[in-house]
């Protein structure tokens, strides 16, 4: 009889029907489409660490043996091997030398390698520092340092905004079938009154939750894995340019899709045991008395909307209040739909300003072709062949080869130029690029080593005497108290009548610069001899190279052939070369392609590593990475959107009867058609604008400051404001919203409003 009964409710309450079925579909679709897709996105992720660092979780290096001894190191190898928790111990060839043993060590449970870790190299007799953990890949399986103040919560971020938005998908769900069952109370009061049990009751409505769901939320499912793979491979098209990524094959897990309908079907159960419960501690005769119809819980006026449209504004506000619980999907959706959508843009529109102005326009007549030989000193590399063949090449306009080093610099305490003293002095201004060391200040002073002819050239167009034998200082330091870092004013650093700089060998640490250059004054006896040179030129133009200087750093540019007569008092170690390229003029993608092509051949098979870069390549990868950042963050609002639209077509659309009433209730005192359809487009108005309301003062004052912290001219950004794709974004809303409306609201004046306020069914 109750599936009769059932059966029976669904076909004469289509409409009803129609919202639960469009819900449970959407819901099971976004749902699906989000996981599939957020599963595939970490997997990829983690293939990408284990290319790039290995699949290793932890491991212990020792200092290795004798060669008489070799059992103990196999001894200490089994040791791990037989602890509790590990799962394998594997010797890492490349790390181990014939000093020490690197052994990478992996875990059954990785979740305890925090605490196991330490166990096992004490057991070994291991140093603390001989312990490493692949911290970048265990935080993608969100296991964390608990040492770690600052642990990478990128993962777990991500994972709590995909919570976030099935959370609002299951709400869909929830929410039109509790919306609906409520409505319901006063029939199934008459069932309860006339004997049917809240058993029978509860059963009844769950199988009508399971024959309205079962179908679109398989369907739903099936389509959101196939709308994950269509995406992926959309971004596999799109990102198929760019060097460097291995492939993002669609990636599917069993797991996955038995959590997607496992959430849907334990939400339309619960959704459904909800009004039984209602029912069963509720009296028939009160049951029998309720309308389904929203009330105010305490009389309120809607003064705004009276104000602007007068009494059909004043029962549009209070219909609204009355039916805030219900609307509060929709309305959540869509405000974090357009803030999300607003700020994202915003977000890359002051991030492409500030990348082009510091990057790409700063240097894009600097470098063509960047090439890095790793390890290889520039003292090293002028003595091999591709030194001369690397001029040699065709499509090369000029080229420059240089290195750069850390050191430190003595600048006496009457050195410093007088606009420098005015502001305060050095210690003042650079902070912590300056150390006071007895009567003289110690300062960063970084190395570039150009090679000779680039060196020469440089003398030429600054206008100094092309020489050899010394420096060329850039005098400059940034007046970081009158000026921002994006529009910085320079000032000379040292009195330009000092004739020659005393250099010093000086590394920054990571406990910062003073710190490390104190520890260099102090320590004078133990550091490298200091070495006097020749200031040829002060000057505020860099070279042609696409390097940053420090702003509070004496800068020195010296010739190759006075580097290889005082590199062994500065000297820090072997360090990369770099080679900077221009080519022909007007020169296109597929030039520098070939370019970069003819180095790379020019270096195979040598025993050092080469990293090499074209600058039209390096923008169209940059543009490629933004365009997908905006295509995923742009998708995930406008999934939010699709949300809180999809629940304004199931409040509009899904319960009619009790609107019905309310309606005919104002036409009783003399509303007209036309006054239903004013109030019904004020709804419509407000349910899409007041999302946009809210939206407006917190873009403004997120995006206002996030100029003010990136000092970037607030006219330079309201030149390029993403005011077009907002009012889109915005418009599109509004017409969703305004058609939801119009579909339900030319329902309800299709049928006799008259006949609402006495009928239980809907046809």
């Amino acid at each position: 009889m109750w599936r009769e009964y059932s059966i029976s409710y669904i076909k004469n309450n289509r409409a009803s029907s129609i919202s639960v079925l469009a819900a449970a579909f959407i819901s099971a679709l976004f749902l699906s489409f989000l996981c599939s897709l957020f599963y595939g996105f970490w997997v990829y992720e983690v293939e990408g660490i284990i290319l790039e660092e290995g699949d290793w979780q932890g491991r212990i290096t020792w200092d290795m043996d004798s060669d008489s001894d070799r059992d103990r190191d196999r001894d200490r190898l089994m040791m791990i091997q037989n602890f509790g928790n590990v799962k394998k111990v594997v010797v890492n060839e490349e790390l181990s030398s014939g000093q020490e043993i690197a052994s990478d060590i992996y875990f059954e449970d990785a979740r305890s390698i925090f605490r196991d870790m330490p166990l096992i190299a004490e057991r070994l007799g291991a140093e603390e520092g001989a312990v490493s953990y692949n911290l970048k890949l265990l935080s993608r399986y969100l296991i964390h340092d608990p040492q770690d103040d600052s642990p990478p919560l990128l993962m777990t971020f991500y994972l709590v905004i995909l919570l976030m938005v099935s959370l609002s998908l299951i709400l869909i769900i929830r929410n039109s079938f509790a919306m609906s069952m409520n409505a319901r109370i006063h029939q199934l009061g008459i069932l309860s009154s006339v004997g049917a049990s809240p058993g029978q009751i509860r059963t009844c409505l769950i199988q009508e939750a399971v024959m309205l769901s079962v179908v679109p939320i398989l369907i739903g499912s099936m389509i959101g894995i196939a709308l994950s793979f269509g995406v992926i491979q959309a971004i596999e098209l799109i990102a198929a340019d760019i060097p460097g990524r291995h492939e993002a094959g669609f990636r599917y897990h069993p797991m996955v899709f038995v959590v997607t309908i496992l959430s849907s079907f334990l939400t339309v159960l619960g959704s459904a045991w909800i009004p039984a419960g209602k029912l069963s501690r509720m009296p028939p005769l009160e049951a029998i008395r309720n309308t389904g119809e929203w009330k105010l819980k305490k009389e309120g006026h809607s003064h705004i909307l009276r104000f602007l449209f007068g009494m059909e504004g004043e029962l549009a506000g209070n219909s609204m209040k009355a039916r805030k619980r219900a609307m509060y999907t929709s309305t959540l959706s869509l405000t974090l739909a357009c803030l999300g959508f607003t700020l994202t843009l915003c977000f890359f529109t002051l991030s492409g300003i500030s990348t082009r102005y510091t990057y790409f326009e700063k240097y894009q007549s600097m470098w063509d072709v960047m090439a890095t030989v790793e390890d290889m000193d520039i003292e090293d590399f002028r003595m091999t062949r591709q030194w001369k063949e690397l001029q040699a090449l065709d499509r090369v306009r000029d080229l420059a080869v240089y290195q750069r080093l850390e050191a430190a610099a003595r600048i006496p305490e009457s050195g410093e130029s007088q606009e420098l003293a005015a502001l305060g002095g050095i210690g003042m201004v650079a902070g912590p690029s300056a150390e006071k060391v007895n009567d003289a200040w110690l300062v960063r002073a970084p190395v570039v080593v150009l090679d000779d002819d680039s060196f020469m050239e440089y003398c030429s167009r600054i206008g100094a005497l092309p020489r050899l034998d010394g420096a060329i200082v850039l005098n400059r330091i940034w007046d970081s108290l009158n000026s921002s870092f994006r529009y910085p004013i320079y000032i000379p650093y040292v009195d330009e009548s000092l004739g020659t700089v005393v250099l010093q060998e000086g590394k920054t640490s990571g406990s910062g610069t003073g710190e490390a250059l104190a520890g260099t004054g102090q320590n004078e006896s133990r550091q490298k001899e200091a070495v006097e040179i020749p200031v040829i030129a002060y000057t505020q133009e860099v070279p042609v190279l696409r390097e940053e200087y420090d702003s509070h750093s004496l800068v020195q540019f010296i010739p190759l052939s006075l580097w290889e007569e005082i590199s062994v008092n500065i000297g820090e170690g072997r360090q990369d070369t770099c080679i900077r390229i221009l080519a022909a003029e007007g020169a296109s993608l597929a030039d520098l392609d070939a370019l970069e092509n003819d180095v790379l051949e020019l270096f195979g098979g040598q025993q050092y590593g080469i990293g090499i870069e074209n600058r039209i390549q390096e923008k169209i990868t940059n543009d490629y990475m933004i365009f997908g950042y905006e295509l995923i963050l742009g998708g995930l609002c406008s999934i939010l959107g699709l949300i809180g639209i999809a629940n304004v077509f199931s409040n509009t659309l899904g319960f009619l009867r009790q609107r019905r009433r309310e309606f005919a209730r104002y036409m009783s005192i003399g509303m007209t058609p036309s006054g239903i359809r004013r109030l019904f487009c004020i709804e419509a108005l407000v349910t899409a604008g007041r999302p946009i309301l809210i939206t407006l003062p917190i873009a403004v004052a997120v995006t206002g400051f996030m100029i003010k912290a990136s000092y970037l001219d607030p006219m330079e950004f309201m030149a390029q404001a993403p005011v077009i794709p907002i009012l889109l974004f915005c418009l599109a809303i509004f017409g969703f919203v305004a058609l939801a409306y119009y579909l339900g609201g030319r329902r309800v004046m299709r049928c006799n409003l008259s006949d609402a306020l006495r009928d239980d069914t809907l046809e």
